[in-house]
């Protein structure tokens, strides 16, 4: 039998594929559906900034504004159950759930809110994921106080927790390598590489911004695929691949290029929790046939530390792709 036992975050897991967060797992049901499924791990939904530091005050600022703008923070207790509903959902999973609960936090800036990350692991999380979610529209914010944001909030969560900590990158940095070893040594325990921004849209019919749900598909696992296999041995922490995971090919892929674990979202949301069983079954009969006994063999054997050319993961890809390029097209067109 191959063995697929995986470490991320100093947890032991079962097998590398961890459910992260959405509405499935939201609920105890959705999470009892997961485990049943055979994920090794869940992360929670996130608990957002804006939620833990709604004060009467605010709510009245807010009211100001307009009472869509009150709604619109209120709404997240929908999606999460509220400050203390989710401290309720973090005691309730890890009482029923033999596997890895880790908690989400959500938010941009230091502050007091952070604190709320020692109540998360005082209820039993984990671990906790910090899902940093930031667009950055002033012209007069430089790109260096954007990562002193981002490394100011994980020093404050790591100064508060015991747990592991694990950050959740964007990756619209113009130097992600440079930043994840600054995050490193700022406190994270672990790498998810990316948060998948979803991007507004404009309603044509009543001239509003309105918000755009699209599920991803695995050609958009190129971009964590490309950088997790530059990072593989180069910062001393746990990998995830997040966005793109759908099937047993895209776990293979994002495990040989060095990650810990395959995260996903919108393949259990599209397919159900059940199809875990067929992704976890798809990985272990491409290991059996090529031999290999676990996935210790297979992890990071093609990152870039690995490879015989380590520059095709960098341009030398892209330029081969595009000088080949019309010979594609011609045989394609045959």
């Amino acid at each position: 039998m191959v063995e697929l036992r995986s470490r991320y975050l100093g947890l032991d897991l079962r097998t590398p594929l961890v459910a992260s967060a959405s509405p499935l797992t939201g609920s105890l049901e959705g999470l009892r559906r997961l485990e049943g499924a055979g994920v090794a791990a869940v992360v929670l939904p996130s608990l957002f900034e804006e939620q833990l530091t709604l004060e009467a005050d605010q709510v009245g600022r807010l009211l100001e504004g307009g009472a869509a703008n009150l709604s619109a923070a209120l709404a997240l207790d929908d999606y999460n159950a509220g400050p203390f509903g989710y401290l309720a959902l973090v005691e309730q999973a890890r009482a029923a759930l033999e596997i890895p609960v880790i908690a989400s936090l959500n938010g941009v800036a230091p502050g007091a809110w952070v604190e709320h990350a020692s109540l998360l692991e005082a209820a039993g999380a984990d671990a906790v994921e910090l899902n940093v979610y930031y667009v950055s529209s002033r012209p007069g914010l430089a790109g260096s106080e954007v990562e002193w944001r981002y490394l100011e909030l994980v020093r404050s969560v790591r100064q508060s927790i015991g747990i592991p900590l694990a950050v959740k990158l964007s990756p619209y940095f113009s130097s992600v390598a440079n930043l994840t070893r600054q995050l490193v040594e700022a406190g994270a325990d672990g790498l998810v590489l990316f948060n998948r921004f979803y991007q507004p849209d404009l309603d044509l019919e009543t001239l509003e911004v309105t918000p755009q749900l699209v599920l991803s598909t695995s050609e958009e696992l190129r971009l964590p695929l490309r950088w997790i296999a530059i990072l593989h041995k180069q910062v001393p922490v746990s990998l995830a691949a997040s966005t793109g995971v759908h099937t047993a090919a895209d776990v293979v892929k994002v495990l040989l290029a060095g990650a810990d674990v395959a995260m996903m979202t919108s393949a259990l949301l599209r397919h159900g929790p059940e199809h875990l069983s067929s992704v976890e079954a798809g990985l272990r009969d491409w290991l059996e046939e090529r031999g290999m006994q676990s996935v210790g063999h297979l992890r990071g054997l093609r990152s870039q530390r690995s490879i015989r050319d380590p520059a095709a993961w960098e341009r030398a890809n892209y330029i081969t792709m595009l000088a080949g390029y019309p010979d594609q097209v011609h045989t394609e067109a045959r």
